[in-house]
């Protein structure tokens, strides 16, 4: 068994967590932007400095590889994200590449055999936090391989017009063309070149933490569905409409949220997990009754069963009137729980076992490149504990050794992988 280096990933992490110093512990770097290219050649310099080949493809993803013994085999890739969401942290999909890094940095350095060529990779726009939606590259690379329904969101040509949330005119397409690392088609990750894919990850929630593990064994993403919920009501004055009279949207909303948790806590089901987390309210005037709320729901759970049961709730809203208004329910997507290789995520169990590192079988409520991978070549991913649980903020935190344990299972859960 080998094990990674701590000091290399602490100068690793440290070094990368520059690269959009937001100045108060976390950063900001949107996909393609200036920090991110900073990210990114970091990235190459210290892949080249091994000795790595880099080459990247039509949506700027990276793929840095050291060569194998046997030419004319797969590579086996360890792949992950540097963009962040706004005023995010240090470890959310750059540990994933961290980790890659000294994975190849370790077998360099260590000259350990290997069979296969090894790919460490970066993928643009994961988190879509400034070029809508996430999971854009991933998206488009595995595009012919997804089910229809998903793969129909993530044409070329959508993602090419998609606009800044910022400044709402320029496109994704235009930074790419002006990206340094927009590269050719013909080396994206594929199945005849690609045998086997790893993304190591923070949990981004507290299950590791609380259980006192260090690695999280992914077997799955949760399947989930959103769906829009509207109230329809009427729009009159604040001051001049009687209580008994109004139609008021907010207040059959409030209704009909509140009977939404009621209902679903009674199937008492551990694991579901259901969120409203966004809402609009029209006109949004303080002397005037809403007309119309529209709010999300989003249920996520392994068992497509439990789904159905929780959707039958939500669908009901419909056949019930709310303080005197009418109610819509639409579905804005969904997708079905997605379930990694088990040959691979047995390697990392081993790996993590053998190294006496404690872990756990988990799933994963959060998207990540790798479930769309999971659709073209055989791919797992490994948790690494966050700190309280949080995620996609500047608390955000795993300790060195946390993230060095993580990267040294991946490492040999690699070398398994070679050896098959």
């Amino acid at each position: 068994m080998f094990t990674c280096d701590k000091e290399r990933m602490k100068n690793k992490i440290e070094m990368f967590s520059n690269f959009g110093d937001a100045g108060h512990g976390g950063i900001t770097r949107y996909s393609l932007s200036p920090e991110a290219h900073q990210a990114r050649d970091e990235f190459v310099n210290r892949m080249k400095e091994i000795g790595a080949s880099i080459e990247t493809d039509d949506m700027a993803n990276i793929y840095a590889t050291i060569t194998g013994s046997e030419p004319g085999l797969k590579r086996i890739v360890m792949a992950s994200h540097a963009d962040s969401v706004k005023n995010g942290g240090n470890y959310d999909g750059i540990l994933g590449v961290i980790g890659a890094m000294e994975v190849l940095e370790t077998i360099t350095a260590e000259n350990i055999p290997h069979r296969h060529p090894i790919t460490a990779m970066i993928w643009t726009n994961e988190e879509g936090s400034l070029y809508p939606p996430a999971m854009m590259s991933s998206g488009v690379i595995c595009n012919d391989y997804l089910p229809a329904d998903i793969g129909k969101n993530f044409k070329k040509e959508k993602m090419l017009a998609s606009k800044s949330i910022l400044d709402k005119t320029s496109t994704f397409g235009e930074a790419l063309d002006k990206s340094p690392y927009k590269g050719d088609g013909k080396n994206r990750l594929n199945p005849n070149d690609y045998m086997a894919m790893f993304e190591f990850h923070i949990e981004q929630g507290p299950i590791l933490e609380d259980a006192g593990n260090e690695v999280g064994v992914v077997t799955a993403v949760l399947g989930m569905f959103n769906y829009r919920i509207r109230f329809f009501g009427q729009a009159d004055h604040a001051g001049t409409t009687p209580m008994h009279k109004r139609q008021d949207a907010l207040y059959a909303a409030a209704q009909g949220l509140c009977y939404l948790h009621e209902e679903i806590d009674k199937l008492k089901t551990p694991g579901l997990l259901y969120t409203t987390g966004e809402i609009m309210c029209h006109p949004n005037i303080h002397t005037v009754i809403p007309d119309l709320v529209d709010f999300s729901i989003d249920v996520r759970h392994e068992d497509p069963g439990l789904r159905a049961k929780v959707l039958d709730i939500v669908k009901s809203l419909e056949k019930k009137e709310w303080a005197r208004c009418k109610c819509e329910v639409e579905l804005a997507w969904q997708r079905d729980t997605v379930y990694f290789d088990k040959e691979l995520a047995g390697y990392v169990k081993e790996a993590a076992d053998e190294l006496g590192t404690k872990n756990q079988v988990i799933n994963s409520g959060a998207g990540h490149d790798a479930q769309f991978v999971s659709y073209m070549i055989p791919t797992t991913m490994i948790f690494a504990p966050s700190k309280d649980g949080h995620s996609h903020c500047e608390p955000e935190f795993t300790t060195v050794e946390q993230c060095t344990k993580g990267a040294s299972v991946m490492l040999n859960a690699v070398l398994k992988t070679d050896r098959k």
